[in-house]
C-alpha cells in the first residue's frame, strides 16, 4: 500500500507527496477550467501515469526477457469533453519502441503496454487509440 498526501494552500492549486520518498508535486486547475495551468492538472497526471504506466510496464517485460527498450518514448494526447460532464474523454497514446524486435518479441510488448494497471483502471468511456512504432536499433 501506498498513501499519498494532500494539501490545499489556495488558488486552485494542490501540493502531494508520496509519503514513502517524500517526494512532492504541484497540480493546477487549467486556464480553461479557472486556473492558471502553470503546472499538470489532475487529470494531466492521469495522461502521465497512463504513458509511464505503459512504458514501465513495457520495460519489466523487456527486461524479464532481455530485450533492450531504452530509448523508447511515449506521447500521449488528453481530451476532454464536457458532455454528459466535464471528463477525459480520449486519450491517444504514441508509443515510439526502440531496439531491433522480432514478431514474437513486438507482440509481447505491445500486449504489455495494453495491459498496464491504468490502462486497466481506466472507465471504459475514455477512449485509448495507442499507435505503436517500431524504430528498429536501441537509441
Amino acid at each position: 500500500m501506498v498513501k499519498i498526501t494532500f494539501s490545499y494552500p489556495g488558488e486552485l492549486r494542490c501540493e502531494a507527496v508520496h509519503t514513502p520518498s517524500g517526494v512532492r508535486l504541484s497540480t493546477d486547475a487549467p486556464v480553461d477550467n479557472m486556473g492558471r495551468g502553470e503546472s499538470f492538472s489532475p487529470t494531466d497526471l492521469v495522461a502521465t501515469a497512463l504513458g509511464a504506466c505503459m512504458l514501465t510496464t513495457m520495460g519489466i517485460v523487456a527486461q524479464r526477457h532481455g530485450w533492450d527498450i531504452r530509448g523508447s518514448s511515449a506521447e500521449v494526447e488528453k481530451i476532454m469533453v464536457s458532455q454528459p460532464v466535464r471528463r477525459i474523454g480520449e486519450l491517444t497514446v504514441v508509443l515510439r519502441v526502440a531496439g531491433d524486435h522480432d514478431e514474437r518479441a513486438r507482440t509481447t510488448l505491445e500486449r504489455a503496454a495494453h495491459t498496464c494497471p491504468v490502462h486497466k483502471s481506466l472507465h471504459p468511456d475514455v477512449a485509448l487509440p495507442v499507435r505503436i512504432e517500431w524504430l528498429g536499433k536501441a537509441l
